[in-house]
C-alpha cells in the first residue's frame, strides 16, 4: 500500500489509501479489524467489483469470526459468530433493498449492533440512522473493460467514537 494522500482538512477524521491488489484490501481488512470493536457500524461504498467483499473477509479474518465472508448478495445478511471473547461480525449486502431504514429495520439490525461488528455493502441511504458514529469507507476504481487493481481509498471516522481515533495507522 502506498502513503496515505496529504491529508485533507475538509475531511477531519479521514485518511486516503491507495491499495494495488486483493492481497492488499485484505491486509487493510485485518488492520481496520484491530480498531472496530462491538457497536461499531462500517459503511462500504464503491462501483461492483470495488474489493468490497474482499475487504470484509480480511475484516472477518482480523476479528477472528468463523465461516469463510462470501458476499450475502441472495441472503442479504450473515452473522459470523467470534471464534474467541471478540464480536461477531455481522455482514450485510444492502445492493438488493430498496428502501431506507425501514426495510432495514427488518433485519434487526439496531438490536445485533450494540453487541456486534456490522459492514453494510451499499448502505448510503438506507443505515446512517442506526447510529451517528460509523466508518464510512469509499472505494474507487476504473471503470469499464480493465483489469486494473488500484483502488483509491477514502475512509472517514463519523460520530464521537471515531473524533479521536488515528485512521492513518491503517495506511501503514
Amino acid at each position: 500500500m502506498e502513503a496515505p494522500a496529504p491529508h485533507n482538512p475538509a475531511e477531519p477524521g479521514s485518511v486516503q489509501i491507495v491499495v494495488t491488489s486483493p492481497e492488499q484490501m485484505r491486509e487493510l481488512g485485518r488492520r481496520l479489524a484491530k480498531l472496530l470493536r462491538a457497536g461499531d457500524l462500517v459503511m462500504l461504498s464503491g462501483e461492483l467489483g470495488a474489493g468490497k467483499t474482499t475487504l470484509t473477509r480480511g475484516l472477518g479474518e482480523g476479528l477472528g469470526v468463523r465461516g469463510a465472508v462470501t458476499s450475502p448478495t441472495f441472503v442479504i445478511a450473515r452473522v459470523h459468530p467470534s471464534l474467541g471473547d471478540g464480536p461477531p461480525l455481522v455482514h450485510v449486502d444492502a445492493y438488493r433493498l430498496s428502501g431506507g431504514l425501514d426495510e432495514m429495520e427488518d433485519l434487526d439490525l439496531d438490536v445485533s449492533l450494540p453487541e456486534s461488528v456490522v459492514v453494510v455493502e451499499w448502505g448510503e441511504g438506507k443505515v446512517e440512522e442506526l447510529t451517528e458514529d460509523r466508518l464510512q469507507v469509499v472505494i474507487h476504481r476504473a471503470v469499464g473493460d480493465t483489469t486494473d487493481e488500484v483502488r483509491q481509498m477514502t475512509i472517514t471516522g463519523l460520530g464521537e467514537r471515531w473524533a479521536s481515533a488515528d485512521l492513518s495507522v491503517l495506511a501503514a
